[in-house]
């Protein structure tokens, strides 16, 4: 029971780094970049996909494990 809750903990942790690295890196250029409206549209949508695909992740990580 205990290493159960380990596992939901560092897991937690894990995504909440994912979730602030994507953040800063994903949005920062969109916000700051000084490319061209395509190359920050294309990198908004990407950045979008990620997020979509990190939380279901999380959706499934949650549920494996509480």
């Amino acid at each position: 029971m205990n290493n159960k809750r380990l596992i939901k903990a560092v897991g937690y942790i894990i995504f909440t780094l994912l979730f602030i690295f994507l953040t800063i890196f994903g949005l920062g250029p969109v916000l700051l970049a000084d490319g061209t409206a395509q190359e920050r549209i294309m990198t908004f949508v990407l950045v979008v996909i990620l997020y979509v695909v990190l939380i279901l992740v999380l959706r499934w990580f949650k549920r494996r494990f509480s």
